[in-house]
């Protein structure tokens, strides 16, 4: 083969080639005994990113758990989001469950990815676990997530699709989220899974009551920026009253269901004190409902007007002040009640009356239900729930006749629903509430002519106890609530 004299031979060529490939090999092995390993790993990246700026188009955002000592939300709602993302051709996943779950979760493993697509922009996940610089070492290891998109979507992955993934992680956590109910044990809360299967379908009161309240709890829920914006702590009052076995407990229950809240079982005669009262609060979370059963006999408030004086009173060695009405109100309304979100708190009663006015006005008790006898319409509700009897078959023979025996006050669900459980077979069951609705009338109507004897004989005497001029007010109100007391 020819060869140019002024182009070197193959053999000088190869020779060349050979004796900078061992120059360079020195070079290398003699910078990495003398140069430290965090300087080389600067100097490759930065030589990376000079060679490759100008060519990659892909951005990576990192998302870890770690927010400054803090849980970071994006991580924890990255984790719930793709959970319901995982593709069947996963290699390798992560389970868990823990004692409060119903199901099984799963969870992305080390290395794996997950596809996305968000307004035609394609986005991929991956779960990466850094074990650290040592075998071994658990106190080096973190977890995190890498997001990668195209550079020009930035904006609208940070500002539309974050936002979008910590919605739906919302939801997810709802959906799976088990309610708790806690209660009072000095002082701290104790809580057991609340399994209480009462809902609104099942309850039984007028469909229009339903409606209004479920109309009520879902314009709360979605109005935390309105309350934001008029400067309210987002709250929400309810007022349950009405005679006994109306149902007020199972309202509470189908509420919380409804809304997916836990259910905080406050006894105010279990509470000392004020202080006591703001710690629990404190210790409450935010998606709650906050429950206190017969407030009118729970606790002996001091009256309000009857200030104490400096230095009467309490002795230099109590403690604390008592459980007092306008801790109560501070607790509700007050500057107490703006620590947290999404609060229900709701009062029962059978007695709506004997209630202080201070409580029951707009801004403590939004909502005032009253909860009375059973209608022959929440009676259907029953009949369906305990004896299958819905509106898709022919109504019982009986209706008509426990429709016309229902009419006014005189059964209350719980009475209803004792008879119902008494058989599963439905003639006998509705015979049975047809021979109580019957005593019931027959002894409202031999009741019903003493209580208006009775009423008649209370006004005349109240007329007797007024002046002819204007007396004493206190001396007159006096004898009238001595009449009251002696003829009831």
């Amino acid at each position: 083969m020819f060869f140019s004299k002024d182009l070197p031979s193959p053999t000088s060529f190869f020779t060349a080639y050979a004796s900078m490939a061992g120059y360079m090999m020195m070079i290398r092995s003699m910078a990495h005994q003398l140069i430290p390993g965090p300087v080389q790993d600067f100097i490759y990246s930065s030589l990376h990113t000079l060679l490759f700026r100008s060519t990659s188009t892909t951005l990576t955002l990192t998302i870890d758990d770690d927010n400054m000592g803090m849980h970071n939300e994006i991580y924890q709602a990255a984790q719930t989001y793709l959970s319901t993302k995982i593709s069947p051709e996963a290699a390798r996943i992560r389970i868990s469950k823990g004692h409060r779950d119903k199901h099984v979760n799963l969870y992305l493993s080390d290395g794996e990815t997950v596809n996305d697509v968000y307004q035609n922009v394609e986005l991929k996940w991956r779960f990466v676990t850094d074990r650290g610089d040592k075998k071994g070492d658990d106190d080096g290891r973190s977890e995190y997530f890498e997001l990668s998109f195209d550079k020009k979507h930035k904006d609208l992955i940070l500002n539309s699709y974050i936002p979008h993934v910590e919605s739906k992680a919302k939801e997810i956590r709802d959906e799976r989220r088990i309610l708790m109910l806690h209660s009072l044990n000095r002082l701290r809360w104790d809580s057991v899974i609340f399994e209480h299967p009462s809902t609104f379908k099942t309850i039984a009161m007028e469909d229009e009551l339903k409606r209004d309240i479920m109309e009520d709890l879902d314009r709360f829920i979605r109005r935390k920026d309105y309350y934001k914006k008029v400067g309210k702590a987002w709250k929400r009052g309810y007022l349950l009253h009405g005679p006994p076995g109306t149902g007020k407990s199972s309202l509470v229950a189908a509420m919380a269901n409804y809304l997916k809240f836990d259910v905080y079982d406050l006894q105010l005669a279990s509470v000392m004190g004020d202080s006591d009262l703001r710690r629990l609060l404190l210790a409450t979370r935010n998606r709650s409902i906050i429950v206190i059963e017969d407030i009118d006999c729970a606790v002996d408030f001091p009256n309000r007007l009857e200030q104490q004086q400096p230095g009467e009173g309490k002795n230099c060695g109590d403690s604390q002040a008592p459980l007092t009405l306008s801790g109560l109100l501070n607790f509700i309304d007050g500057l107490w009640s703006s620590c947290g979100d999404e609060r229900i708190i709701i009062f029962t009663t059978n007695h709506k009356d004997r209630l202080d006015p201070a409580l029951l006005r707009p801004g403590r008790m939004d909502m005032h239900i009253y909860m009375g006898h059973c209608t022959f319409q929440g009676f259907k509700t029953l009949a369906s729930n305990y004896l299958g009897l819905n509106g898709t078959t022919m109504p019982h023979l009986l209706y008509p006749e426990i429709e016309r025996l229902m009419d006014g006050e005189v059964i209350t669900p719980a009475q209803v629903a004792e008879e119902l459980m008494k058989s599963e077979d439905a003639d006998v069951a509705l015979e049975g509430l047809v021979n109580v609705l019957e005593k019931m009338r027959f002894k409202a109507n031999e009741l019903s002519p003493v209580l208006k004897k009775k009423e008649s004989r209370l006004e005349r005497d109240e007329m007797r106890a007024r002046p002819d001029t204007e007396g004493s007010p206190r001396k007159n109100s006096k004898r009238i609530k001595k009449l009251v007391l002696f003829w009831t």
